[in-house]
């Protein structure tokens, strides 16, 4: 079931809301009318998808969003009274990843709410992708500089100091990351 966080300070507005997105299936399992308290909800909860409406006393919606998805926390849409194409343009550059204006149709909420969670899935895998990409890379470097170190030091070809590492990691049952950066600290040699 997809959590939900509300941060809307209109209380009736809150309170209706509420009641529609559990009549569509949806969890709510937290709600303000602070955006610095749906921050704070949103990094204590850690719901799927916050909804945030832009005027809002202790943080706005859109300082809100920025800091929400500056720490990819969850998918962020913005629900307002507010339709200036100004507002869209800061929300979008603020990680909104969907724009609801009041009064909303029930019939809009649904589908903006999926694609806000849909792009938010999607941003995810991407930056997963991405710190596997940077991970790999940097492992790469710390086995180059292995390598390096032990056929200045230990006369081993390349091919040899590749085998020592690797093997050294299978017999240990380390990473070869790990044996790496243990020769480069100088801790590590073959005997």
């Amino acid at each position: 079931m997809t959590r939900v966080v509300l941060a809307e300070d209109e209380a009736i507005i809150r309170l209706d809301l509420r009641e529609t997105l559990v009549e569509e299936g949806y969890d709510v399992v937290g709600e303000t009318g602070r955006g610095d308290e749906a921050v704070q909800l949103v990094r204590d909860l850690r719901p799927d998808l916050v909804i945030l409406d832009i005027k809002m006393p202790g943080m706005d919606g859109l300082e809100a969003a920025r800091l929400i998805n500056d720490e990819r926390l969850a998918a962020v849409l913005i629900l307002t009274a507010f339709s200036q194409r100004e507002l869209i343009v800061q929300a979008r550059d603020a990680g909104a990843l969907a724009y609801l204006v009041k009064p909303f149709q029930r019939s809009d909420l649904v589908p903006a709410i999926e694609v806000a969670l849909g792009r938010f899935a999607e941003m995810r895998a991407l930056q997963e992708q991405s710190d596997d990409l940077q991970d790999r890379l940097a492992t790469r470097k710390l086995l180059d500089r292995a390598k390096g170190i032990l056929m200045d030091e230990c006369t081993l070809t390349e091919q040899a100091a590749f085998r020592y590492i690797q093997s050294t990691a299978m017999t240990e049952r380390s990473t070869m990351k790990a044996v790496a950066q243990r020769v480069i600290d100088g801790v590590l040699r073959p005997a």
